[in-house]
């Protein structure tokens, strides 16, 4: 296979609650995919990805399979999932680098997939001693919680960058605050009373969005391909695909067919697809104390180094009416947040309140979500869900 490969290395694959359904490069890192950032910049689609064994079944849309043995042919451009590039075009090279790491590297000769099965290969053992090595600009994203760290960044150059290309429609008889650019595809819908502020940020909105009466977008942000934005303010946020948002949402990505159809504040939290927020659902994103927040790795609890963290959400993750969501909580994928109280901080992958999501219940029900978007859930992905039902996470106590 050639073309452009994406790397799962080992810091990637603890990239927890989104490493046990997907790998790294469909995360949405500013407004695009991670493996969308890297055809931008080569100008070649992903052809696949090198990632843990339980996601030889991954299958999502067009996204590339994960590949599982054979080889990667010279020529391949193989790269690490978990760097972001700035959306400018790769400049010529056989390897290049950025904070001094390498970024990627055009293969000399035929390599074994096997070779990059456990994830512990850097990208530097392949590089000739005395092979030059070219700088590039972007992000490295050494934890999940990184994604909003550098998200006003991202999505600042993102719309910078995609702007040029798209086709817009007239801003004519919005109200429109501050300076920066505020780009309307043709196709979007926004109705009267919606409030453009650009004041901190270039806003981007769509083909197929609809912005409702009542909104105030806050700059930077960008609403993603049919989504519907039903009131409320939307701030900082990257919105994938065919989404739902309703009442306050800042520094926020989901990364498509999310849904969050009702007031409730969520702030600095990522959100899996397919995941589903209840009426009033509310996460905090800061301590009582102002101090860092602290939040669970696969490795143990880490200090993020943030003052503001929500929630990590994964994959098909559901939560009730009403719960409150407390700073630097992680819902594994296929969770169904269920909790008389607060619910704990780390909410095993599909947990049914205290008990487990039976596989045959679960598989009917994201079925049937998946069906009111029109999407019909697939053999592989099936296939997929199942193997990954089996996951249970080490939680320290």
């Amino acid at each position: 296979m050639t073309g452009v490969v994406l790397f799962d290395d080992a810091a990637a694959r603890r990239f927890e609650p989104f490493a046990l359904t997907r790998p790294c490069g469909e995360l949405r890192a500013g407004v695009l995919l991670g493996r969308e950032r890297w055809a931008v910049v080569t100008g070649a689609p992903v052809s696949g990805y090198v990632a843990s064994a339980h996601l030889s079944d991954f299958a999502e849309f067009d996204a590339p399979s994960c590949l599982m043995g054979g080889t990667l042919p010279a020529g391949t451009l193989l790269a690490n999932a978990r760097f972001a590039p700035a959306l400018a075009a790769l400049p010529r090279g056989s390897a290049w680098r950025s904070g001094g790491q390498v970024v990627a590297v055009r293969l000399a000769r035929a390599l074994d997939i096997s070779a990059l099965a456990d994830g512990a290969w850097s990208l530097d053992a392949l590089l000739d001693e005395a092979a030059p090595t070219t700088a590039i600009e972007g992000w490295w994203l050494e934890h999940p919680w990184d994604l909003l760290r550098h998200l006003p960044a991202m999505l600042g150059g993102d719309i910078a960058a995609l702007a040029p290309a798209v086709s817009r429609a007239s801003l004519e008889g919005h109200v429109v605050l501050g300076a920066n650019d505020v780009v309307l595809e043709q196709g979007s819908r926004v109705e009267p009373f919606v409030v453009f502020d650009a004041s901190a940020g270039p806003i981007l909105v769509r083909a197929g969005a609809t912005v409702a009466a009542f909104t105030r977008l806050v700059g930077p942000c960008a609403i993603g391909r049919d989504t519907q934005v039903l009131g409320g303010k939307v701030a900082t946020a990257s919105i994938g695909e065919m989404c739902r948002v309703h009442g306050e949402l800042s520094t926020s990505i989901f990364i498509g067919h999310a849904n969050k159809g009702h007031d409730g504040f969520v702030g600095h939290s990522v959100l899996g697809r397919w995941t589903n927020l209840g009426a009033a659902t509310v996460t905090s994103n800061l301590k009582n104390t102002y101090g860092n927040v602290q939040t669970w790795t696969p490795g143990g609890d880490r200090d993020t180094g943030l003052q503001f963290l929500g929630t990590l959400l994964g994959d098909h993750a559901k939560t009730a009416i009403g719960t409150r969501l407390m700073t630097g909580t992680v819902v594994g994928a296929g969770a169904n947040v269920v909790s008389d109280g607060l619910p704990a901080k780390v909410i095993p992958p599909f947990a049914w309140g205290d008990d487990t999501y039976r596989l045959d219940k679960f598989l009917e029900v994201a079925a049937r979500v998946m069906a009111r978007r029109h999407v019909t859930m697939g053999d592989r992905e099936r296939v997929h869900l199942t193997r990954v039902h089996g996951a249970r996470w080490s939680i320290p106590r």
